[in-house]
């Protein structure tokens, strides 16, 4: 039985205006005070009441046809991959693609199918009358005239009463609603006896105290979240151990390394790497060593590296390790920043050690705290330390092509955005955040932000470049949500952001070989000055006595050899009934008698008298 009740009403009552119009006020009701009744009155506070002029509505519910959705699923399985190729390995899939995109077959039916897939679209494009043609140049428009700003979202502190540094931070690679923050104090042997080890898995939704509390052995220093599985996480300890949580299995470790193979130092890089199983990674350390871990196999380090510059792989040479990074892009390669202000590029897949090794990159003076590359150009990467940022490129290694003002507080940590190519981020110890657009300013940051009261010490983006997690000495971390313009790519970006990066690259090279130039003449000066002045300076008194020696035993030799010949000669004059005449021919001696002859004779013997004779 279905029962139906129709409601009629004329057209002409439809949208009938309204006519407003004034009325004096008029007393309805008038009820005097009753005195008797004021020892009953009680004193209410706060008193909320609510005054209504409008008449009363109310609410009618009318049963509708209901509506069947139903909800259907596609399975789709990736195919047309060689028998060769395995479709879960990014690495080989990404080069396979590469090197399809670049056949000329490819490219040539890639443009003749483009025509005709046009064609056909244009075939079934209509005119739509409600369409706007000029939306996306006014949004543009406005989001140029927006001054840069963040506002605050969340504060999460650190639930124990000894107050710990966060040194990391780590967003849950599903979802933007959970942090993972590692606690610990990097002082050397300022940990207090009861300080606490724990470190959190933070839910946004419900901020005010962790969904879970990680418990490692010594406290954490780096923490992250496995891209593949968001269950898993990475930790690496103060005390130089690797350990791996699964949040399906509690707060305690699943399995920790050995002390005896570990770091020797504060573990200050872990990083996951695009494995097939999911389950590589590698960390580094100031003990000088750059470790690759399975954690199925925790019990010993897969591979090792000495960051030695010298190429000799001895430990006592390694420079300290205080940032890592790594790009899924580029899966042989990464960069370690030391504490020297050194940032060395290595290769993974060379085949010594020495090899691995590939460049060195001098810059900075004091520890490096935070190095990145650039999500949309990798071979352009930040570095931040020594009080300014720095933006280098690879092919240039004795300078950067940008850096920022030298600031009078130190700088502790940076980042690239994820969504615009031209800003990045940097923290600051007096408690700022700083976000610079290059593009706009160059001199200064286009946002700086006072965050917090106490030092600033670790920083994260989240993957949609808009909220940003800073984490303090304190154990504060502090969410801010960027404005529109700090986190939408506007349009023709990418092409100012690539040919000022040429630019720079370009005039620094021309910089570094005009530099080299007029190193080579000073010291093809300074070589022709010392020569001139080597000879206008007094000849060194033992240089002079061992050449006079020398000139003095020559001397002496000569005048050797010269006495025992004239000795010969007078041993062959000794010859009975010979004479024999002196050197000047002034005397003969013969039979043992002397003669003296006069200068006629001399002469006659064809020899000159001496002077005075």
């Amino acid at each position: 039985m279905e029962i139906k009740y129709v409601y009629t009403r004329k057209r002409s009552e439809f949208g009938r205006p309204c006519n407003f119009s004034d009325w004096p006020a008029t007393v309805n009701v008038d009820i005097p005070p009753d005195p008797s009744m004021a020892s009953n009155f009680i004193l209410r506070n706060p008193v909320d009441s609510s005054v209504q002029h409008t008449s009363d509505m109310s609410e009618h519910e009318v049963n509708t046809e209901p509506v069947e959705v139903e909800s259907c699923g596609v399975n789709h399985v990736e195919g047309g991959w060689p028998e060769d190729i395995n479709p879960q390995d990014m690495e080989k899939t990404t080069r396979f693609r590469k090197k399809v995109e670049k056949d000329k077959h490819y490219i040539d039916t890639i443009v003749h199918l483009g025509t005709l897939m046009e064609h056909c679209i244009k075939q079934n494009n209509a005119i739509n009358i409600y369409e706007e043609y000029f939306g996306e140049e006014e949004e543009t428009a406005e989001v140029e005239d927006e001054p840069p700003s963040a506002k605050y979202i969340d504060v999460i502190r650190d639930p124990n009463e000894t107050k710990r540094t966060a040194t990391h931070l780590s967003w849950h690679p599903d979802t933007c609603k959970k942090l993972a923050v590692a606690y610990s104090r990097l002082e050397f042997q300022k940990n207090a006896k009861d300080m606490s080890f724990d470190s959190y898995i933070w839910d946004l939704e419900n901020s005010n105290k962790p969904e879970l509390a990680l418990k490692p052995s010594s406290p954490l220093v780096r923490l992250e979240y496995n891209p593949k599985d968001s269950h898993i996480l990475l930790g690496g300890c103060y005390n130089g151990q690797m350990a791996y949580w699964d949040t399906r299995k509690g707060e305690l470790p699943v399995e920790v390394s050995h002390v005896e193979v570990s770091h020797r130092d504060p573990v200050y890089g872990a990083i996951w790497l695009p494995s097939k199983t999911g389950t590589e990674c590698f960390s580094a350390s100031t003990d000088g060593q750059v470790l690759w871990w399975d954690i199925r196999k925790l019990s010993e380090p897969t591979e090792s590296l000495v960051l030695d510059i010298t190429h000799k792989g001895l430990l006592e040479n390694a420079l300290g390790a205080r940032t890592l990074e790594f790009e899924p892009t580029m899966p042989t390669k990464f960069m370690v920043g030391t504490e020297q202000g050194t940032i060395i590029a290595c290769n993974r897949k060379a085949k010594t050690p020495s090899e691995k090794i590939t460049s060195i990159y001098r810059g900075h003076i004091g520890p490096v705290y935070a190095l990145a590359r650039n999500p949309f150009y990798p071979k352009v990467f930040l570095t931040v330390g020594d009080g300014t940022a720095r933006i280098w490129s690879e092919e240039i290694k004795d300078s950067s092509i940008m850096q920022t003002k030298c600031h009078l507080s130190d700088l502790t940590d940076g980042c690239w955005s994820t969504v615009k190519p031209s800003v990045f981020f940097i923290t600051r110890s007096d408690g700022t955040l700083d976000v610079w657009d290059f593009l706009f300013k160059q001199k200064n940051p286009s946002l700086s932000l006072k965050v917090c009261n106490e030092p600033l010490s670790s920083l994260r983006l989240q993957d949609n470049g808009c909220i940003v997690g800073c984490g303090s000495k304190l154990g504060t971390v502090t969410l801010l949500e960027m404005s529109s313009g700090l986190c939408t790519l506007q349009r023709n970006e990418k092409t100012l952001v690539t040919a000022m990066f040429e630019r720079e690259t370009r005039r620094e090279k021309i910089v570094e070989a005009r530099r080299k130039e007029l190193q080579l003449k000073k010291r093809a000066k300074s070589e022709a000055q010392a020569t001139e002045v080597k000879e206008m300076l007094p000849e060194d008194p033992q240089e002079v006595l061992n050449r006079t020696r020398q000139e003095f035993f020559k001397v002496i030799e000569a005048e050797r050899q010269r006495r025992t010949g004239a000795e010969a000669g007078n041993r062959l004059s000794e010859v009975p009934g010979v004479a024999r005449t002196c050197t000047w021919g002034c005397c003969s001696v013969a039979d043992g008698g002397v003669r003296l002859l006069p200068p006629s004779s001399a002469g006659l013997l064809g020899v000159s008298a001496p002077m005075g004779w």
